[in-house]
């Protein structure tokens, strides 16, 4: 095993956790439409559904920084270091998930349901909408410059030099947005089309959810064709690296578009992954009563979030570009542990099959009852 080939096989795994990361978010659009439900009934079913996946969504998160840290630390410090506040709000809203579901149905509660059903509904947008801020960043770029000699500077030894505002910019970038809004709406969608799977009770909660399907999925399509727009006609950079260091960046208009060119399979993933979800939107929006959506859209997800992981960082592409100095731009090339550390963990990845079909198993476990409201009200084990 190469060097080479390792930081590409980290890579694929990182793209790979990431896609599953997005799909999982259906929890946080799930949070966000409490406020809106017509009534408590409602809101119980969509608490306790959204509920007993949420540990799956924190872990994954946590997993993927981990991932990033041991595979590529430069980036983990330069990103989750520098742009601070980014991570900070991402972070708080997450504790305030985790705080909501323990205390929200607790015994002495003396703040009341309706209070933590906001702290849900705050880490539903706000998760999703900044989440999707820090992946744009990879085409986008950010405010920060990076100086290796600095580390033997023992008055000050940071590498990585971010802006004064450390992350509060790149939240205000229309352009992140557009990406974050993205995300956000289609979280909502497949959080509809995840009740429509495992939530069995009346006719007209599931028409509701069809109808939101149809809202949702079509905020979602608009904003994600803007933003694939965007990110077709953008300029990049196009980067040569030799032995962990920069030696040439050049803007290359449209680097994405003939990213996609290069690489036809990041092509094909990505037809297949927006096919899935296109599928899935559709024939559970305007079929009679279809409810296996979510798979179709969920796998669409993963191909599609893997594909532009690819896009970013295979190829002469530089996957977190430096808007204040391009030589500091990173790349999974200048950015990766040494081979030792690489070689090492690809060892332990081989243990990624039986985790990923242990969780298949708790999934089909707790899923095979699917929830009712007369199920809810039997049980003491509620959020």
């Amino acid at each position: 095993m190469t060097l080479e080939f390792m930081q590409n096989y980290w890579w694929l795994l990182a793209s790979v956790l990431g896609g599953l990361l997005v799909f999982l978010l259906f929890v946080q659009g799930g949070q966000s439409m409490l406020l809106s439900s017509r009534d408590n009934a409602t809101r119980e079913l969509i608490v306790n559904s959204m509920g007993r996946k949420w540990e799956l969504t924190f872990t994954t998160l946590v997993v993927f920084g981990g991932a990033m840290f041991a595979s590529f630390p430069l980036f983990y410090s330069t990103s989750f270091g520098g742009a601070y506040w980014l991570w900070m709000l991402i972070l708080f809203s997450f504790i305030l998930q985790a705080v909501s579901y323990e205390y929200r149905n607790k015994k002495g509660n003396i703040y009341g349901t309706r209070t933590y059903d906001i702290f849900l509904f705050i880490n539903g947008c706000v998760g999703c909408i900044l989440l999707g801020v820090a992946v744009s960043m990879f085409f986008f770029g950010a405010h920060f410059t990076v100086s290796k000699g600095n580390l033997l500077d023992s008055a000050s030894p940071v590498i990585s030099t971010w802006a004064p505002t450390h992350g509060f910019e790149a939240i205000f970038n229309w352009k992140n947005l557009i990406l974050g809004v993205a995300i956000l709406f289609l979280a909502r969608t497949q959080a509809c089309l995840y009740m429509m799977n495992y939530i069995c009770d009346d006719a007209r909660f599931f028409d509701d959810l069809k109808r939101r399907t149809l809202i949702n999925g079509g905020i979602f399509v608009v904003f994600f064709l803007w933003f694939m727009t965007m990110l077709l006609t953008a300029t990049g950079y196009d980067v040569l690296t030799l032995n962990f260091v920069i030696v040439r960046v050049e803007d290359e208009p449209f680097k994405y578009f003939h990213s996609y060119l290069s690489q036809w399979f990041s092509l094909a993933v990505l037809l297949l992954g927006v096919a899935g979800v296109l599928y899935g939107i559709g024939r559970s929006a305007f079929g009679r009563h279809y409810t296996r959506g979510i798979w179709w859209s969920g796998i669409g997800t993963i191909l599609v979030v893997c594909s532009l992981f690819w896009v970013a960082g295979y190829g002469d592409t530089a996957f977190y570009p430096s808007l204040d100095d391009p030589m500091s731009s990173l790349t999974i090339n200048n950015s990766s542990s040494s081979y030792f550390t690489l070689q090492v963990m690809t060892y332990v990845s081989l243990l990624i099959p039986f985790v990923a079909a242990y969780i298949w198993y708790v999934w089909r476990s707790m899923d095979i009852d699917k929830l009712t409201s007369a199920q809810l009200e039997k049980t003491d084990h509620k959020y």
